[in-house]
């Protein structure tokens, strides 16, 4: 249990340097099929067998699709203006009212970054550094999508994420993305982001538990498995879910998590004015695509992102660093 009197202490985080096999450890944490699942289509990445869009989007198998978007944005003198906004990180303050709060979390500040793509651009972790100073916090979470270039070693992206956790304090939790492969766990928990992969957390403060449960991929690898991280979680206990897509929501509501937190989606990323997204990737009422949203006594926010995926590129769409404030009540 991580646990906290007063201030948060530190979680306990398996070590980056796992005795025995690593897949075998994996395997027990993430599901054993769940494992084979996700390990055969990263292969089928690695070869180029699979492409993760659809329909139009498949033709990134003999297109790369960020060097056709480069080449229109620069042709039509909007690149440097969609370069600017995606350098843009902005905070969001979220207020959260969850009536089954425990009364000792009252206030309880969640830090959520989201689909930062490191390896995208050299010049994100400065930019997100600089937006993180000052920004005060109990936990911090992460929810997927550390790297974009699924195609290239995750080392890179590993590197450029180091050099902005350096700058996040206190207890961190994450989930993987659809751009992550597994193996990058051990180099995420010796930073200190405690990943949860189909699993469940509690966080104890002042002898009172608020569980965090935590999901793989739900949209590309389909190795998600929520029930899994509710066997431990007591009936009733209040609950926050990361997820990284947001199309989890219905069986997360049958679950009775109370508060869900996911991105891939960026918000549309590139968006007409007014911020209604073109594409979204996801399989939800575009309602769920990008800020706070409800479904039944669920509450979710879906975050546009903290960097940029494909592009280096955003329009009508700032990118943000969320600040996700709990708070009891009655919600209406």
């Amino acid at each position: 249990m991580v646990q906290a009197s007063g201030m948060d202490t530190a979680a306990a985080i398996p070590s980056s340097e796992p005795t025995g096999d690593l897949y075998t450890q994996l395997g027990q944490r993430l599901g054993e099929d769940n494992l084979e699942r996700r390990l055969r289509a990263q292969q089928e990445l690695e070869a180029h067998m699979a492409i993760q869009g659809r329909g139009i989007f498949r033709l990134e198998k003999y297109i790369r699709m960020e060097n056709l978007l480069t080449v229109l944005f620069k042709s039509t003198g909007l690149y440097g203006r969609g370069y600017r906004n995606f350098l843009d990180v902005r905070l969001i303050h979220n207020r959260v009212i969850l009536p089954s709060l425990p009364e000792a979390f009252e206030g309880y500040r969640i830090l959520q970054i989201a689909d930062l793509h490191t390896d995208l651009d050299p010049a994100l972790p400065d930019k997100v550094v600089a937006a993180l100073e000052g920004i005060e916090y109990d936990l911090c979470v992460n929810t997927g999508d550390f790297r974009n270039r699924t195609r290239d070693c995750h080392r890179t992206s590993m590197r450029q994420t180091a050099l902005i956790y350096r700058h996040v304090h206190g207890l961190m939790l994450g989930v993987l993305g659809n751009h992550d492969f597994i193996e990058k766990v051990p180099d995420l928990e010796a930073m200190g982001i405690r990943v949860l992969l189909n699993e469940a957390t509690p966080i104890e403060r002042d002898g009172q538990v608020l569980w965090f449960a935590g999901v793989d991929d739900a949209y590309y690898y389909q190795t998600h498995d929520l029930a899994r991280p509710w066997q431990g979680i007591p009936s009733g206990a209040c609950t926050v879910l990361l997820s990284h897509s947001p199309q989890t929501y219905l069986e997360a509501e049958a679950l009775g998590a109370d508060f869900m937190l996911s991105g891939h989606t960026h918000g549309g990323q590139l968006c007409l004015p007014g911020g209604r997204p073109l594409i979204t990737h996801c399989p939800v009422p575009r309602s769920f695509c990008s800020g706070p949203w409800r479904h039944g006594k669920l509450q979710g926010y879906t975050s546009r992102g903290t960097g940029a995926g494909c592009v280096p590129l955003r329009f009508n769409c700032p990118a943000e660093l969320t600040v996700h404030t709990l708070t009891r009540g009655i919600t209406r």
